[in-house]
């Protein structure tokens, strides 16, 4: 219901009868099927992707650290997203040069994301064979999120305003920027992700009970953490690198599926995570276009449905 409602509403009021006959393929004129077939139509489908990779990240990294408060940016991977963003465009004047191959514009912002997320995850990766308790290596993580966030904020004070401004319209995200040209390689390494994270479920039931009893049930915890750096890396580095670093959807999805399904069973739970992601993707983008003849920021909308929620997960846990 929410995906049909994301191709009915937006900025521009086109009729429902119109809508209805572009999608069957007959009727509206050049601007409406434009409008219906190459913006909001891609915009759901990458709000879904977005949406349920996030909040399986989340899930996964919370039942790995075993903290309600685990999400996609805890680890800094989001933080290397935004800080290649930022070398692209604060630094580069938004190319990237590889001898004579020369990346410029949103291609070359992409390629900054990934490159800064990846080089992340590797490090995390060499530390989780030095760092065998997790909640250091959660600590490390949120320093390395601390250190990008420090070489931002001084290539922000050295840069033009012209790039201040394109690195701060990107870090307040949008689904809309997936175009139907950028759409295969988005959906494929998203779906991908998804898939490396459906394999993990009977590892992750077993990581719940402890590294002790993981190890004792024959499971090499050292490996299984770093495919689930890997997954997890994958998944947020390309929704970063595509919608830009959205916010709350990986921190609060996870609570609100455990709310609704009532399991913590992760053959359950995290199909079911998938699911409510998407959905709180596609309400959260039916709220940006809502208002007349604009669009809101996604990050603008996205804590007015995660903040309440992680709040009362705090409240829930203040006698523990």
């Amino acid at each position: 219901m929410l995906f049909v409602l994301n191709l009915f509403i937006g900025a521009v009021d086109i009729p429902a009868s119109v809508v209805l006959d572009i999608l069957i393929g007959d009727g509206g004129s050049e601007i409406e099927r434009f409008i219906i077939l190459k913006s909001r139509l891609p915009m759901a489908v990458t709000a879904v992707l977005a949406g349920s990779s996030l909040a399986v990240t989340g899930l996964m990294l919370q039942t790995a650290f075993r903290n309600p408060l685990a999400g996609p940016s805890v680890l800094g991977v989001n933080s290397g997203a935004s800080l290649g963003v930022a070398v692209v465009m604060l630094l580069m004047g938004g190319s990237v040069g590889f001898g004579l191959t020369s990346l410029q514009g949103y291609v070359a912002v992409v390629a900054g994301a990934f490159a800064g997320s990846i080089a992340i995850m590797g490090v995390l990766i060499g530390l989780s064979s030095l760092l065998r308790n997790t909640l250091m290596l959660l600590i490390t993580g949120i320093m390395i999120g601390y250190l990008a966030s420090s070489v931002i904020m001084m290539l922000n004070f050295l840069s033009t305003a012209e790039g201040v401004q394109s690195y701060v319209m990107w870090g307040m995200s949008s689904f809309a920027d997936v175009t139907t040209a950028r759409m295969p390689l988005f959906a494929s390494l998203s779906v991908a992700g998804l898939l490396m994270s459906l394999l993990l479920v009977k590892p992750l039931d077993i990581m719940m009970l402890g590294d002790g009893y993981a190890r004792n049930m024959g499971l090499n915890v050292t490996r299984l953490r770093n495919i689930l750096l890997l997954a997890t890396g994958l998944l947020t580095a390309t929704v970063t690198a595509f919608c830009g670093p959205v916010a709350f959807i990986g921190l609060s999805v996870p609570h609100i599926a455990r709310l609704i399904f009532r399991t913590d069973l992760h053959r359950s739970l995290l199909p079911a995570t998938m699911i409510t992601g998407a959905c709180v993707a596609l309400l959260c983008n039916l709220l940006c276009v809502l208002p007349a003849e604009t669009a809101l920021p996604l990050n603008a909308v996205t804590p007015l449905v995660g903040a309440p929620v992680v709040i009362w997960v705090l409240l829930s846990r203040r006698d523990r």
